[in-house]
């Protein structure tokens, strides 16, 4: 329908005419849309129709009706299942010359609630692919461009193609989004993360799990979220689906326990450990922060001695729950007393609660019991350096029950990796634990010498004065 020209004294019945013309198109689409079979000629006459009414709209300016034309002409397709026209339809839209941003965005988010009613996988990748390559390039419909995303590796994934949708997740960069929620940030990071250590690619996980600083998941959720202010970036609410920021923490924890899990980081496991421990909810269940406690105790004993791991130990010690498990309070016990202990008692001990016990979904494997070993070696030395200045290595392998080669091999170990300080006189077998003075010590030493000698002298010589003293007032008198 060709309309005339309107002077600009007459805006107000050029939008009069078009909310008419609007509303009566509108009205005969209801009436197609009730139809029980919708011919596609219908169909094809219906958008045709819609399609001259968003035009007259979004020449006028009119944000709301061509918003509602476009939104509409979707509406239709999808009633009629006509995926195909609806792909097409999506895609004449938003290329139209001038088309509003609102409309846009409408549309998109329209769309996006049709994915799930699509009838098979194939129809539902060509809509998220649709969508995706509308809003790609667009600022305005970046959440929903992540989203889709989203919903498009995730059908990856159950397709096995997990390769794919790791590439796909990296492409997005959520945390440049200044609308998106919090924890919808962290989750989609998160899930890059997931994917990351799915495909073994340890490199790229670590990087991306860099983005989530752990101080985000002790922010103050009690108080109130403050208004925007005029100008200010409005965040969008996180969909209803997006876990709360405790269980993301729980989630960001137990993803970089699989990470550490694979260079044996046995410390930064008790960290992660200990961080999912002290969620309130898990905390206040036994049957949650048992097993949970079980671990960290474990991971602690095969942590390499530390000024770090120490101070786990200890904070671990104090913890009243351990009192429920007496069983491991007594084994960290052993560990922070400096007496030797005895390995093979310990291992029978403990063999069963350490193979039994569950790290990451397996048990502990053959190099966790090495590591063990070596550790309660580590502490049996650490405890003779503190008792002896001097000791053969006959002596030393005596108290560790192992071979002098075997024993020189782990004091050597010590030695390189800084642990401790000792010196192995090899011809004469004798190791000696004393630390080797610094330059710098022996003359502040020296200098500390000399100066408690010239006090004692001098305290000497007012002591003779004095005496000389008295002893000649006794004469006088």
């Amino acid at each position: 329908m060709e309309h005339p020209c309107v002077s600009p004294t007459s805006s107000t019945f050029f939008h009069f005419s078009f909310y008419f013309q609007f509303s009566i198109i509108d009205d005969s689409l209801g009436d197609l849309s009730l139809a029980h079979n919708p011919t596609m000629a219908n169909l094809d006459a219906a958008i045709e129709q819609l399609l001259n009414v968003e035009k007259q709209m979004r020449l006028a300016g009119d944000v709301a009706g061509t918003r509602k034309a476009a939104t509409d002409i979707l509406q239709l397709c999808f009633d009629a299942r006509a995926w195909k026209t609806l792909n097409d339809q999506i895609v004449v839209l938003s290329k139209r010359r001038g088309q509003l941003k609102q409309a846009v965005t409408a549309m998109v988010q329209q769309a996006m609630q049709y994915i799930d009613e699509t009838p098979d996988v194939e129809t539902r990748i060509e809509l998220i692919k649709t969508l995706n390559s509308v809003s790609a390039g667009k600022i305005y419909v970046e959440i929903e461009r992540a989203r889709l995303i989203k919903k498009l590796a995730k059908i990856k994934e159950q397709q096995g193609q997990i390769a794919e949708a790791a590439d796909l997740m990296q492409e997005i960069a959520v945390e440049t989004f200044g609308a998106m929620a919090k924890t919808e940030k962290i989750a989609f990071i998160l899930e890059q993360v997931r994917l990351c250590l799915d495909r073994e690619d340890y490199v790229r996980a670590q990087i991306l799990s860099r983005k989530i600083s752990p101080r985000v998941f002790v922010a103050d959720t009690s108080k109130e979220k403050k208004k925007p202010k005029e100008g200010d970036n409005v965040v969008e609410e996180a969909p209803a689906d997006i876990p709360s920021l405790l269980e993301l923490k729980q989630i960001y924890y137990e993803l970089m326990i699989r990470y550490y899990s694979h260079n044996n980081d046995y410390l930064e496991i008790c960290r992660c450990y200990k961080s999912i421990y002290e969620i309130p909810s898990v905390k206040e269940n036994p049957a949650k922060w048992t097993p949970i406690l079980r671990k960290i105790c474990w991971y602690l004993v095969l942590a390499p001695h530390d000024p770090m791991q120490s101070s786990l130990l200890n904070s671990t010690l104090e913890d009243k729950n351990l009192s429920e498990i007496p069983n491991f309070k007594l084994l960290l016990k052993q560990l922070i007393t400096m007496e030797v202990i005895q390995w093979t008692t310990l291992w029978d001990t403990y063999k069963n609660d350490f193979e039994n016990e569950k790290a990451s979904g397996e048990s502990f494997g053959e190099k966790a019991a090495e590591d063990l070993k070596q550790r309660i070696i580590e502490h049996n030395i650490l405890v003779v350096s503190k008792y002896y200045a001097r000791i053969t290595l006959k002596r030393l392998a005596e108290l560790l029950c192992l071979s002098v080669q075997e024993a020189e091999k782990h004091l050597s170990d010590m030695v390189v990796s800084k642990a401790l300080v000792a010196k192995i006189d090899r011809p004469m077998g004798i190791v000696c634990f004393q630390t080797a003075k610094d330059s710098n010590d022996i003359l502040n030493t020296w200098a500390a010498n000399l100066d408690k000698l010239l006090d004692l002298v001098e305290k000497s010589c007012h002591q003779i004065h004095k005496e000389t003293m008295v002893h000649k007032a006794a004469l006088k008198v």
